[in-house]
């Protein structure tokens, strides 16, 4: 890892710990994000949850950000993270939570107004049905807290959808949906080796419902997708449209 522009240009960052979970922005995605809202930075207060070892907010450090909170549940993690803040010399900007992003002390840290949150939970838990809601209204109070100008970044994996039960039609969690995958993948091999059938085709029967990323009181989604990851912007209700940030 390393910060790709600004004060800190080119600095290695330390990686996740072994057996992390951490899932670090690329380079390529984190240069168009930074790119996308040019002169957003600059003496901003900025908060980033999910923030693993820093990847987002010490790049936002780098490019002037005044003051970054950073929220990350995992104390592995977050150590690396304020080692991380301090190789760069960036200690005095920086504030490391240890705490959960979805939970309240998250929103009672949060610079009041912000003008950046950077919200980016792990995929397993989007794509959970009975934890999106929780994302999803997270999302919903960070927004109000934003200045009239500020944005509100979500990443989702792209496409983003549910799988549903083939039967109820009633949105799974994600192991579940996994080991139904493998019941499938078994099924095929099964099948196809009985047949004596030289190529293996998915049985049929896995049902998607796309989720919809309409948040409460804000304005949005502009959605920027970058392969199999997409970043979402939204603005308060009050403050207008997102339109073509970094213009």
């Amino acid at each position: 890892m390393r910060i790709i522009a600004g004060e800190f240009r080119r600095r290695l960052l330390e990686g996740p710990p072994k057996g992390a979970t951490t899932r670090p922005l690329p380079d390529s995605v984190r240069e168009a994000i930074f790119n996308l809202l040019r002169g957003h930075f600059e003496d901003a207060d900025v908060l980033d949850l999910f923030a693993g070892t820093g990847s987002f907010g010490l790049e936002a450090v780098s490019r002037g950000a005044r003051r970054v909170v950073m929220v990350e549940r995992d104390k592995r993690v977050a150590e690396v993270l304020s080692r991380n803040a301090a190789t760069i010399g960036a200690e005095s900007r920086v504030e490391v939570v240890v705490s959960d992003a979805l939970g309240p002390a998250a929103l009672n840290r949060c610079p009041r107004p912000a003008h950046i949150i950077f919200l980016d939970p792990p995929y397993d838990l989007v794509r959970d049905p009975a934890v999106w809601p929780r994302v999803r209204a997270q999302a919903e109070r960070l927004a109000s807290m934003l200045t009239p100008t500020g944005y509100l970044l979500l990443r989702t994996p792209h496409p983003f959808s549910h799988e549903l039960d083939p039967e109820s039609g009633e949105a799974v969690a994600p192991a579940e949906a996994k080991r139904r995958k493998r019941e499938r993948q078994a099924q095929a091999f099964d099948e196809a080796f009985e047949s004596e059938a030289e190529e293996l085709t998915p049985t049929p029967g896995r049902r998607l419902r796309p989720v919809s990323l309409a948040l409460g009181g804000a304005v949005g989604p502009e959605t920027h997708a970058y392969g199999s990851t997409a970043v979402h912007l939204y603005m308060r209700a009050d403050a207008g449209g997102p339109g073509a940030p970094g213009a």
